[in-house]
């Protein structure tokens, strides 16, 4: 992989975004965007277990997912209480995925701040927690909606590896899906990689970017980016996300919820092996045309 630092900056003028990192599509960290909110100071696990620790929650292992595998299928059950004092304990490869506290304890939208200097299109029902256990991955994919991200980091360390879309397929992307087939699991890591480049040729010549994200910073990842994540700690992040102002990128997300997901969902339950068999003779064709 051909891989660059993401851009840093404190803070940023709402003309320097749009014009160097939303228009042009580039990744940003901004260290300080967060730091004014309460949630900084104020979310922590303690406050979490207290307000929603009776809550039950769908659990996520690191397994990745097969021809036989449902989109997003939880793995385990626990109640978030159970769930913060298991990764509290040290390295548990567990996250919680798409878990919207919000809409059990509405309070914690007073303790941030919508960013609407930066970007419109804001979808405000729905920001989201994202929590995971020390070892614990979020497998190479991009966000289906094809959303613009504001991800800020509220405790520990996350590893973050991104591609623009126009790498999928030397990502070797899965038809009909958002995955990729490669496994890039501690891709930062020569001797615990898992990443096959015997398997998988053209991750070589893939272009992306790699990045730590520490408690307060917040990354912004343009719609249609991939992303592979390691919690580095036991830690948690909230997204924001943001529809694309062009009607084209609005109806492709739809297609992609209602349309690609569905029809998937149906040849996974029908006829899963040729419908594999089918993905990954074209995941590599693709493969080999785009390097």
């Amino acid at each position: 992989m051909q891989l660059q630092g993401v851009d840093i900056v404190d803070e940023i003028h709402p003309d320097d975004f749009k014009r160097n990192y939303y228009d042009a599509m580039r990744p940003l960290v901004i260290r300080n965007l967060a730091k004014s909110w309460p949630a900084y100071e104020k979310w922590n696990w303690d406050y979490f277990k207290e307000l929603v620790g009776h809550q039950q929650v769908g659990l996520y292992n690191n397994v990745k997912s097969d021809a036989y595998t449902p989109i997003n299928t939880a793995d385990d059950y626990k109640t978030f209480g159970e769930y913060i004092d298991m990764i509290k304990e040290g390295p548990a490869a567990w996250r919680i995925f798409l878990f919207n506290i919000f809409d059990h304890a509405p309070q914690l939208i007073q303790d941030f701040n919508w960013p609407d200097h930066l970007m419109s299109g804001f979808v405000k029902k729905y920001p989201m927690l994202f929590t995971g256990g020390q070892t614990s991955i979020t497998h190479m994919h991009f966000d289906i909606d094809l959303s613009h991200i504001l991800h800020t980091q509220f405790a520990g360390r996350k590893r973050i590896l991104l591609f623009p879309q126009e790498e999928q397929y030397k990502l070797y992307r899965k038809p009909f899906e958002v995955l990729s087939m490669a496994d890039f699991s501690q891709y930062y890591d020569p001797e615990n990689s898992q990443l096959d480049y015997e398997q998988f040729p053209a991750l070589k010549k893939a272009r992306g970017y790699d990045l730590t994200l520490h408690h307060g910073e917040t990354l912004f990842m343009p719609a249609g980016y991939w992303h592979h994540m390691e919690y580095l700690d036991s830690g948690f992040a909230m997204s924001l996300r943001a529809m694309q102002p062009s009607l084209t990128g609005k109806l492709t997300g739809v297609w992609n919820l209602f349309g690609m997901r569905t029809i998937d969902t149906v040849l996974k339950k029908t006829v899963p092996k040729p419908w594999y068999n089918w993905k990954k003779k074209r995941i590599f064709e693709n493969a080999e045309k785009a390097s």
